[in-house]
Parts: C-alpha cells; structure tokens; sequence
C-alpha cells in the first residue's frame, strides 16, 4: 500500500535529492580525478624526450649559455644605439651578426651529412667562446669601436652558419632516434625561449648597474657550461655516409625541398615571416627609448616579454601527442603575429606592449616550431643536414636583410610604421597559406599511403594538417 502520509510523500523527494547529490558528488570527483591525469598525461608527454641521458645533459648545459647569449645581445643592442644613436646602425648589425649564415648554411648542411656533427657543434661552440671572449675584452678595456662590433659580428654569424644545421641535426641522436624528435625540437625551443625571458631581464638590469662589459663578460663565462656537456655525451663519433662533390649534394638538398610543394611552401612561409616580421626585435631598442620612454631595462622587460609568449607557445607543442593540425596551426598563427605585431606598434603604454609581445612570442613560436617539427621528424635521415641547412637559410638568414631594411625604413619614416608595414606583409603570407592547404592536402595523402605511415599521423592529414616532401 502507498505510504499517503506527509512524512512519506516528503521522504521520497527527500531521498531522490540525496541520490543526485550523492551522484553529482561522485561525478565531481571523477571530473576532478579525470583532471588530473589529463594533466598528468600531458606533463608526461611535453617532458618525455628528457628520459634521455644525452639530451638531459645537452639541455642544462645549452640553457646556461643560452641565458648568457641573450643577456649579450640586449647588452649588443644597447651598446650600439648608445654608440650611434642611429636605427639603421641597430639593423647593420644585426645583418652582420645573421647573414653569413645564410651564405654558410648550405656547405654547413653538406658538412653535416658527410662528417660527424658532433664534433661540428663542439668546435663551432668552441669558436663562440672565442669570439665572446674578443668582444668582452674590448669592451671591459674601452676600446671597443663600432667597426669591432660589426667583425665580431661577422664571425659570429658565420659561426652560427655552421652551428645551427650541425646541432638541430644532432638532435635525433640524442634521443636515439625519431620516436621522440618531435617533443626534443618542442624542448628545444622551450629551452631557447625560457633562457629568452630570463637573460634580457638579467642584461638590462646589469646594464643598468655596471654598464654592458660585465655582461659581456658573463656570455664569455657561459660557455664553459655547453662545453662541459657536449664533452660529457655518449654519441657516434663515425662521420656521416654522405660521399661525393660538396656542391653536388647542396644541389640535390635544394632540388629535395622544391619538388616538395608542401615542404617548399612551408619554407616559403618561414623565410617571408623571417623576412618582413621577425625583424621587429632589431627595433626594441628604439621602441623601450624613443617610443615608450624607458631605458635599459625597458628594452629587457620586452624581449623577455615576447620570449615569454615563446616559452609558452613551445610548452603547448611539446605537450602535443601528434602532428595533427600543424598546417592549420602554422596558417593560423602567423596571422595572430601579424595582428597583435601591428597592435604592437601602435601602442604607446608599456604594459599593453608587453601584453601584445607576449602574444606575439606564443604565435610566432607555433609557427616556426611547427615548420621545423615536420622538417625534423618527417625528412630522410640521408637528407637531414641540407634540409636543416634550407630551414638556417630562411630562417636566420632572411631575419638580418629584414633587420637592415627595416632599419633603413624607420629611420626615414620611424619604427612604428616599419613594423606595421612588416605586420602586415606577414598578414598577406597567413592569407596565402591558409588558400594553399586544400592542394597541400591532395598532395600528402597519398605520399603518406606510399611510404606507410602509421594511421594515427596519416588521419591528421585531414585539412592539411601533415606535411611531408615528395620522393
């Protein structure tokens, strides 16, 4: 018989919030527990590459040096607009300090599938000491002139020329093969970028209190640390298979890249961002003296601004499981650079400058980390070096002809139109690659039916999103 007593028809809905609070509990702590290992998972995934002993060691001593570089180059910057008061000089130097490695590239990506590239790197970071060496002397003893600057800045790029193809290719043999040379790349761009947001923040700061020599001095110092890992590694000390003309195969590399419309456009993409956008940092100085009204320290709270955004960009490919979407991605963050890069230049407050930095570094991060993923996991191992050897070229070897030409410009009509005409001619670019990924996508999916790859990489070619170069 039916209970008709208030008591028991209050019991029943009394009971039945009880089981859905009992059940809404229970959800709760499953959402919570779900939670957690998603972020578990996601930790495990961004940092899975360090398991390597090689790659461990490599990074601590790679981030010492890397603080050290970049406290140099704020303290570079600085110390030429305080010796020329002049933007064009800003973008010499920096010309001269990048594009003699778009000259050394190729041979240097030759070199690197034909001899050991690890004996390349240690010699090439050898070479880095030296010149930071020169250069501090210099200017620890007053001496320093803006002629010395710019032949130090010379060797250095052409250093850089031989380093850059050298140590990215080197990469796959710190993790001992592709499995985890994605998330390596990943941890290799979080690295550059997390040093990116400490040393110019130390630079200006020393600047500020004893002048730009100790800071030089500081770099020369740093080097020691990447020195002491390279010699610690456990790698091949065998050269590499490659035999034959040095020319030859620079040919061949070139010829790899073009008959690749996906590959060839994506280094088309990097090479133009490289080109008309990248160049912006050459003009800090001006905008943290003359735009903003700071000083020093200015300039370093806006490097260390857009390496934050970079670091963060770089953590989000490292916690990346796949190579699905990296088309799309690439598309679309060029056109996020190109945007908050125009709002950049516009503004006239410090803190929504460095807001629009930060945004700037996460963008133009996935961009050309994404381009440099599919380079490195996704090209012949034979082919590496020269392929890598292209991604120097137009990477740091498009930036400096930027950096001259955008000097030249903002001394004629000022930094702020110079960057906004750089944003957007990158805006263009994002434009034109978006329209392309339809054909890219005809194009990979049956490259990647012929040569097998596994079903999960194979399903992310959907909307383009996986590049691979055509044999």
């Amino acid at each position: 018989m039916t209970n008709l007593s208030p008591r028991g028809r209050h019991s029943q809905p009394l009971e039945r919030r009880t089981r859905a609070a009992a059940s809404a509990h229970r959800r709760l702590i499953w959402d919570e527990e779900s939670l957690a290992s998603w972020v578990l998972r996601r930790i495990r995934i961004a940092f899975k590459a360090l398991r390597h002993r090689n790659l461990r060691l490599f990074f601590t001593g790679q981030g010492i040096s890397l603080v050290g570089t970049w406290m140099q180059q704020v303290a570079m910057g600085w110390l030429v607009y305080r010796l020329t008061d002049s933007a064009l000089f800003l973008g010499v130097i920096s010309f001269c300090a990048q594009f003699p490695g778009f000259i050394m590239a190729p041979l240097a990506g030759a070199w690197a599938d034909r001899w050991n590239r690890y004996r390349m790197v240690v010699v090439a970071q050898t070479l880095s000491m030296v010149q930071a060496v020169a250069l501090a002397v210099l200017v620890i003893y007053g001496t320093v002139a803006v002629w010395h600057l710019i032949v130090l800045a010379v060797a250095m790029g052409l250093i850089n020329g031989v380093d850059v193809p050298a140590r990215q290719s080197l990469l796959v043999e710190l993790v001992g093969g592709v499995e985890d040379l994605p998330n390596a790349i990943a941890l290799n761009s979080s690295l550059f970028n997390a040093a990116r947001l400490v040393g110019p923040a130390l630079g200006g700061l020393l600047i500020g209190w004893v002048g730009e020599g100790p800071v030089f001095v500081v770099n020369a110092v740093s080097y020691a640390a990447v020195l002491g890992a390279l010699a610690m590694l456990q790698v091949s000390n065998q050269p590499g298979g490659a035999a034959g003309p040095v020319l030859q195969h620079i040919r061949e590399g070139f010829a790899y890249a073009y008959r690749s419309a996906p590959l060839r456009d994506t280094l088309i993409v990097l090479a133009v961002v490289s080109l008309v956008g990248i160049p912006y940092v050459v003009l800090l100085p001006v905008f943290a003296r003359d735009v903003l009204g700071g000083d020093a320290s200015t300039l370093g709270l806006l490097t260390s601004a857009a390496g934050l955004g970079s670091l963060v960009g770089a953590l989000i490919l490292a916690s990346r499981s796949s190579l699905r979407g990296l088309g799309r991605l690439i598309a679309v963050s060029t056109a996020v650079f190109s945007v908050t890069l125009i709002g950049f230049a516009l503004s006239r407050n410090l803190v929504m400058s460095l807001i629009l930095l930060a945004v700037t570094g996460v963008a133009i991060m996935l961009c050309t980390a994404s381009i440099n993923t599919v380079l490195q996991t996704l090209v012949k191992e034979e082919m590496r070096g020269r392929v890598m050897a292209l991604y120097t070229m137009a990477f740091v070897g498009m930036t400096p002809i930027g950096g001259l030409a955008g000097g030249a410009i903002a001394d004629r009509v000022g930094a702020p139109i110079a960057v906004v005409a750089g944003g957007l001619g990158s805006l263009v670019l994002a434009i034109w690659f978006w329209r392309r990924l339809p054909d890219l996508r005809e194009i990979v999916t049956p490259v990647y039916e012929e040569l097998g790859i596994i079903p999960e990489v194979a399903r992310g070619l959907q909307g383009a999103s996986d590049l691979r170069p055509r044999t």
